[in-house]
């Protein structure tokens, strides 16, 4: 999957619109359409452990990125990211903090190469716990340059 999959772009556009169309609720339409799309990756790529956790990572990396391209709240399509992650962790074999930390890792570095703005409201959306779990960032260490 790259960043750029048009299934993916498609898949998150349409998910929003149609839930913004039936409830008018956006925030509620971003978290439900990022959670949907992780937990169709998921599914398709049949991955389980270590793979998975490449799965969602790349996933929520596309997902924020996509979010970015067309100016929707990054910070809402993080903790739903995060949200499809959690309910998917089982069936793919990853404990809901592992499925939480790939999710928001490859969510914060998706929105960290988009802008610092954008690194800041991904890391503020996913500080905390998010549906009982709580979400440790993996960073890469900075080289003392």
């Amino acid at each position: 999957m790259s960043e750029n999959d048009p299934n993916i772009i498609e898949s998150v556009k349409d998910g929003v619109v149609n839930t913004v169309e039936g409830t008018g609720d956006i925030a509620k339409a971003v978290i439900n359409t990022a959670a949907g799309t992780v937990e169709t990756a998921l599914k398709g790529a049949g991955k389980m452990g270590a793979g998975a956790v490449e799965t969602i990572s790349r996933t929520a990396s596309s997902v924020i990125k996509n979010t970015a391209e067309v100016g929707g709240d990054l910070g809402h399509a993080a903790t739903g990211l995060v949200e499809g992650a959690i309910r998917s962790a089982k069936s793919v074999g990853l404990s809901a903090e592992e499925a939480a930390s790939a999710a928001g890792t490859g969510a914060l570095e998706a929105a960290s190469k988009v802008g610092s703005k954008a690194g800041e409201t991904v890391r503020k959306a996913l500080t905390g716990t998010i549906a009982g779990t709580k979400v440790v960032l993996k960073e890469p260490f900075k080289s003392a340059s």
